[in-house]
């Protein structure tokens, strides 16, 4: 027992744990910046990591880079260092969605964004990246849980809550 936890152990698992994995899943959004310099006015937390805003890319309202090119970077880096094949199981875009007049919602923004990642992956796969699939986040819209906002949509759905439940 270690902090309170105790783990059931059967014969055998010890073996089946040396095994490396078959495959890296991963999630992707944005691309973030380190610097050594930090300060309060470029500087942002996505989920709970601190960095900086890329100034060489667009930003969604949520300050988040729309960076197709870091996705292609980071799965070469990814497959670089683990040589195992990558599964891409979260990318999507938050936004905030407006209903047209005629009930219709017109996010290009969200296509463009989801278009132009699974071509950057299309590159990766190009550069000998094996990639096993892609998900989106999400299918339908959910409270955002980097902020706990309904109002930043995610998905193909419309679910028609606000912010407030």
């Amino acid at each position: 027992m270690k902090k309170g936890v105790t783990l059931e152990i059967a014969d055998g698992d010890a073996d089946i744990l040396k095994n490396s994995v078959d495959f890296v899943s991963f999630s992707y959004y944005a691309s973030r910046c380190a610097s050594a310099e930090m300060n309060e006015q470029n500087s942002s937390a996505a989920n709970v990591v601190k960095s900086l805003t890329n100034p060489h890319v667009p930003r969604s309202e949520w300050g988040w880079g729309i960076d197709p090119l870091g996705l292609r970077i980071t799965m070469n880096m990814m497959y670089d260092r683990y040589q195992k094949p990558l599964f891409l199981v979260e990318n999507g875009l938050g936004a905030r969605d407006e209903i047209e007049s005629n009930g219709e919602i017109n996010d290009d923004y969200r296509i463009s964004y989801l278009r132009e990642h699974i071509r950057a992956m299309g590159d990766a796969i190009e550069d000998g990246v094996p990639v096993m699939g892609y998900t989106s986040w999400g299918c339908i819209d959910l409270v955002a849980a980097s902020t706990g906002e309904m109002s930043k949509r995610y998905g193909f759905v419309y679910v028609d809550r606000d912010d407030l439940g």
